[in-house]
């Protein structure tokens, strides 16, 4: 006989790169794993991996087991999750994924305060750099920011987010500031890999009239944190096209100056994404609207308005681009 439990230690099983992965998740020993693994197989009577390399590879059987337990799974968390939401129960197991720092700082808060919500709730969070690539089966929301490349996924806008270029005094008083697009080519670029997105082609467009101003710059750093790119300016080490969640503080505090003031980059709103599958549960319906509530009372979000975000490095105060600046 097989349990619901064996079903679900199965299907972490094979989302995992290895046995070590699969420890790691399952928040035991890689030995331990390995023993499990192998009484399923003996009470099954056949081999469902195998482990002659170093990735698990799963037999036709194991394929065969692995399809049915996670539909088996879905429809018990379906009919726990509808009996749940017909009592008018918040219930069951909540699975986000955000982007690494903007998880980090915004959406685990969140979840700590839903949690003390809904006692009744248990969540997971994984915090990726590259969040959508991972499978719609693993999540019931999915924090993105920036371009969303798969048209399919049902989206909520969550906050607005503009790309800010931006640079310390401490570099502006060493370098000076650009005055065109064009002239960051002759400066110390940083630039921040996520997303498969082209990090070098940096895209402007004008506020008022002319043409867009397409940059290919040869980054001096390079980073797939957008903390540590953040830092790296900071410290004055060349200009960085980040998310304004990142450096508002920094611009409103004069740690950071905002640079062509004529042009803009593409606006990175703040989107969740909905699992087609798991997403539609009542846990996740209400999180969804106190993660939305949360984000639209956050610190960056009044400079929208146009206010003093600092000083530049003559002493006049600066501001970001208007509303409709990306």
């Amino acid at each position: 006989m097989i349990s619901t439990e064996d079903l679900h230690f199965f299907i972490t099983l094979t989302a995992a790169a290895s046995l070590a992965d699969a420890a790691r998740k399952l928040d035991v020993t890689p030995p331990a794993v390995t023993q499990r693994l192998r009484l399923l197989e003996k009470r099954l009577g056949m081999r469902l991996i195998d482990r002659s390399g170093r990735r698990l590879v799963l037999t036709d059987e194991g394929e065969l087991l692995a399809v049915h337990a996670r539909r088996i799974c879905d429809d018990i968390d379906n009919l726990s999750d509808t009996l749940a939401s017909r009592r008018g129960t918040v219930a069951g197991h909540l699975r986000v994924i955000a982007p690494l720092g903007f998880g980090q700082r915004y959406v685990a808060p969140v979840i700590a305060k839903f949690r003390s919500l809904y006692p009744e709730v248990t969540a997971s969070l994984m915090l990726s750099d590259r969040p959508t690539h991972v499978s719609d089966n693993t999540w019931d929301l999915m924090v993105h920011i920036g371009e969303l490349r798969d048209s399919t996924l049902v989206s909520r806008r969550l906050a607005p987010n503009r790309r800010i270029l931006c640079a310390a005094p401490r570099y502006l008083a060493l370098r000076g500031e650009p005055r065109h697009p064009d002239e960051l080519r002759a400066h110390d670029c940083i630039a921040l890999r996520e997303n498969d997105e082209d990090v070098t082609m940096w895209r402007f467009m004008p506020k008022h009239h002319g043409a867009p101003a397409n940059v290919r710059i040869e980054p001096c750093l390079t980073s797939n944190d957008g903390g540590t790119v953040r830092d790296w300016a900071l410290a004055g080490l060349g200009i960085i096209a980040r998310s304004e969640w990142d450096v508002a503080e920094h611009l409103h505090a004069g740690r950071l100056v905002p640079l062509l003031d004529e042009w803009q980059l593409p606006d990175a709103d703040v989107v969740a994404l909905i699992s087609s599958r798991h997403g539609r549960s009542l846990r996740a319906t209400r999180f969804l609207d106190h993660l939305h509530s949360s984000l639209s009372q956050l610190l960056w979000l009044p400079s929208i308005a146009g206010e003093p975000v600092g000083q530049g490095r003559d002493g006049r105060n600066r501001r970001k681009p208007g509303p409709d600046a990306g």
